[in-house]
């Protein structure tokens, strides 16, 4: 990974977060505690007040510190599940992934927050953009990093007409549907930036 691009990487999911914290905090106020947004920035903040330190180290390292930053300073479900998302994506992959690196890897770190967050797809959480954006780049074919982005946002907005099963969500019962998962939609989000700063 190019020290220039891990930096811009950072940066921009980062600042994705912050400048939708408003739309995340709305999001979880239908369905949630109302704290997503807040907590995530938090969270992008505290990366960002130590990007220097992020951004130079070797990839897997740099994930991993990431991870631990937001466990340490999110609070509610979102510190733990992202988190572990990160630490074990960092755990996982080599200095310099290949696609089929990003792909296994990425399979450990949806298993790790399954396991973390005792949920699967299907029931209306982060999982249910994961799930569909790993599927996708598990497939070969033209503009993958386009295909990705578009699935991750589709497949937050498919997350509107379902129950919720897990989190804060799920004492709603039939109450949960019609609003968007807030986990969903940051984790969009950040996909989205990703691939922004890829096709770059």
């Amino acid at each position: 990974m190019d020290p220039t691009v891990q930096r811009r990487l950072i940066e921009e999911v980062a600042n994705v977060v912050i400048d939708h914290a408003d739309e995340l905090t709305t999001l979880d106020q239908a369905i949630g505690d109302g704290d997503h947004g807040l907590n995530m920035k938090r969270g992008a903040t505290a990366i960002l007040e130590r990007l220097d330190d992020v951004a130079a180290k070797p990839l897997p390292d740099a994930l991993k510190m990431a991870g631990q930053t937001l466990v340490m300073k999110v609070g509610g479900a979102s510190g733990p599940l992202y988190g572990t998302l990160l630490m074990t994506l960092g755990k996982e992959l080599p200095n310099g992934p290949n696609q089929d690196d990003l792909v296994r890897a990425m399979g450990a770190a949806i298993e790790a927050v399954k396991k973390i967050g005792r949920s699967d797809v299907g029931q209306k959480t982060m999982l249910d953009v994961l799930g569909p954006v790993h599927e996708e780049l598990a497939l070969r074919g033209p503009e993958l990093l386009d295909r990705v982005r578009k699935r991750g946002a589709q497949a937050a907005d498919a997350t509107v007409p379902m129950k919720a099963i897990k989190g804060r969500a799920s004492f709603l019962g039939e109450r949960s549907i019609g609003h968007m998962d807030p986990g969903a939609r940051s984790a969009s989000l950040m996909i989205a930036a990703i691939c922004g700063v890829m096709e770059e």
